[in-house]
């Protein structure tokens, strides 16, 4: 019988690239100086009485009533959707978003669920904060199996990178632009939810790696590295580097509130940042699923979702500038013309499937298609982290 686990102290390695250090000025999402903002600013700073929350809301209740039995599987695309449910929630108060995903997680906890990848452990972002608001005991063990993965069974690139596929090798040891969201996600919400700095000091060691491997001289991410999939050296994928964006600013955010810091992601954050703003769609403000091949392929909402998502928490925080607030005003227009109204209410649409790491080929092949939980996930993301921002 599996012990519950803490992440071993040599993870406090990592802590070398975090300082404590005051930050300068106080940041947007901050209610009060010198102090982290608590829930209640949180949820001010996102005006939860906003035309982007309403519509946020309205998706998430049409989801809950698609699926009633909140039977979706214990993977990544239910996991990135009821993610962004439980922040909705902690934004609107509204039960309806909480209990859908708390529905989900008693389902796959009864079922039966594996941790052997970072997509198979991205529900525990869900999971972290509904043990939080509940303090039932079988929310726990997904948190200890999920740590007992990170530190024993996942494989490891030379540098301790995590391998994307876990505990197989079947395409190599390899690094995923993906991971830093899948495994990202729960080890920011651990040290967030219990104050033990240690899982983000892992996920401050990952990004490091993460950064060293696979961002390119232009600022993009690659998809992948050392990785048995034949790639093309020059193809950036959208959706990718959504989930870096995203991942970054959501871990300065964390380290923000503990009144520390991480220069290299903050380096690497704005250099991505760059990249993204000069390869919006000036017509449209999409952006194309591959990233540096306009006209070749399609505009693609989950993407562009992501994009706005992660400028915003990044701006919100004051690492990015306010360069950024007129792409991400027009990236939002974008993403609200994507979302059509069906019989049953909203739909989101344009969101390219599943994506495997390789040629330029691979990307141009996926198709699109509406209502992808990641995708809609990735929506909501972007319409509470949006709403509140000066012009929106």
């Amino acid at each position: 019988m599996r012990r519950s686990l803490t992440l071993l102290s040599l993870i406090f390695l990592a802590a070398c690239q975090a300082t404590s250090t005051p930050t300068a000025t106080q940041p947007f999402d901050w209610c009060t100086a010198d102090t982290p903002p608590d829930d209640a600013c949180f949820a001010s700073k996102r005006d939860p009485t906003s035309g982007n929350v309403t519509l946020a809301l309205a998706i998430a209740k049409r989801q809950a009533t698609l699926h009633p039995k909140a039977d979706l599987a214990w993977n990544w695309p239910a996991a990135v959707m009821l993610s962004a449910f439980v922040d909705l929630n902690r934004v609107t108060q509204d039960a309806a978003p909480l209990t859908f995903a708390r529905a989900w997680l008693d389902f796959n906890i009864a079922a039966g669920y594996k941790i052997a990848s970072s997509d198979s452990g991205s529900p525990v972002g869900v999971d972290v904060p509904i043990w939080k608001l509940t303090g039932d005991a079988k929310y726990k063990k997904p948190i200890d199996d999920f740590l007992a993965y990170i530190t024993h069974d996942a494989l490891r690139t030379a540098e301790g990178g995590l391998n994307h596929l876990g505990t197989t090798d079947a395409l190599g040891v390899a690094l995923w632009v993906d991971s830093l969201f899948m495994f990202g996600q729960p080890l920011v919400r651990l040290t967030q939810v219990t104050g033990d700095p240690a899982p983000l000091n892992e996920m401050g060691k990952q990004v490091g790696i993460f950064i060293d491997k696979l961002q390119d001289p232009s600022g993009f991410f690659h998809h992948a590295t050392e990785n048995l999939l034949a790639q093309d050296p020059d193809v950036f994928w959208g959706r990718g580097n959504g989930w870096v964006v995203w991942a970054l600013s959501d871990y300065l955010r964390a380290r923000q509130m503990r009144g520390e810091t991480d220069v290299k992601a903050e380096t690497a954050l704005r250099k991505l940042a760059t990249a993204i703003i000069n390869a919006q769609d000036p017509a449209t403000g999409l952006w194309w699923t591959v990233l540096n091949r306009p006209g070749e392929t399609y505009l693609e909402t989950s993407a562009t979702a992501l994009f706005a998502a992660g400028l915003a928490r990044g701006w919100r925080i004051g690492v990015l500038g306010d360069e950024v607030l007129p792409v991400v005003a027009k990236a939002m227009t974008a993403v609200k013309a994507k979302i059509v109204t069906g019989a049953d209410g909203p739909v989101v649409t344009g969101v390219s499937g599943p994506t495997n790491a390789g040629t330029f080929e691979v990307y141009k092949a996926v198709k699109v298609e509406d209502d992808l939980q990641y995708g809609i996930g990735a929506v909501i993301f972007a319409l509470i982290e949006t709403s509140g921002l000066p012009g929106q």
